[in-house]
């Protein structure tokens, strides 16, 4: 975990054992399935542990939910949600087979706070227990137009958040329009020149943004 200690990161020995086996997981199910191009490198590692521990540091204080969209290999959830015990977790992700694993780390890990749910986010929009309640939308890997947008701040309380994590430039296509506005850029990890972009929604439409 000396990549974890060179990002400045501050993370319990309990955690860290938890980290390790995650990714010993991720290392052998990617042996059977396609979940992530790469697993050993220095790279991956921070991609998949590192980029979300740093992350996981802007959750906002008192955030009790979370969403992830395309979890596919668990980065970043998983990371985040065990930087992070007390916040639940839903995980959407649309490949059965991808699923299946983070259902594997949900149980191997006793992460009892943490659901697996096979399908499209669009799908899950109808779904009363998760629309209008989430504090943080988490999203990687893609780069999204004002309809994706639109959706999935449909998932946020007031004042929640989504975290997109891209490179140098903000990996959206449109103008980013109200409900939402562009809260900040933090630096992940140096390597990867990766960020984290944090949207907030509007406290109520129009309204001001809240402080997070």
């Amino acid at each position: 975990m000396r990549r974890i200690n060179r990002a400045g990161v501050a993370v319990a020995p309990a955690t860290v054992d938890r980290l390790v086996a995650y990714y010993e997981l991720l290392e052998t199910w990617n042996r059977k399935i396609n979940l992530t191009a790469e697993v050993e490198s220095d790279a991956a590692v921070d991609r998949l542990l590192v980029e979300p521990l740093v992350a996981a540091q802007s959750l906002p204080r008192h955030a009790a939910a979370m969403i992830d969209i395309g979890s596919g290999s668990g980065s970043p959830a998983i990371p985040m949600k065990l930087s992070a015990p007390a916040v639940g977790l839903v995980m959407v992700e649309s490949k059965t087979r991808k699923a299946a694993f983070l259902r594997e780390v949900v149980r191997h890990l006793a992460m009892g706070s943490a659901v697996v749910e096979t399908g499209r986010f669009e799908e899950l929009l109808s779904r009363p227990d998760l629309r209008g309640v989430m504090d943080v939308v988490t999203i990687r890997a893609v780069r999204l137009d004002h309809r994706a947008l639109a959706d999935l701040q449909e998932f946020l309380k007031p004042g929640g958040q989504i975290f997109l994590f891209g490179g140098s430039t903000i990996p959206v296509r449109d103008p980013i329009r109200l409900p939402l506005s562009l809260s900040g850029a933090t630096p992940l990890v140096e390597p990867l020149r990766s960020k984290l972009y944090r949207l907030v929604k509007a406290a109520e439409p129009g309204g001001r943004r809240a402080a997070g």
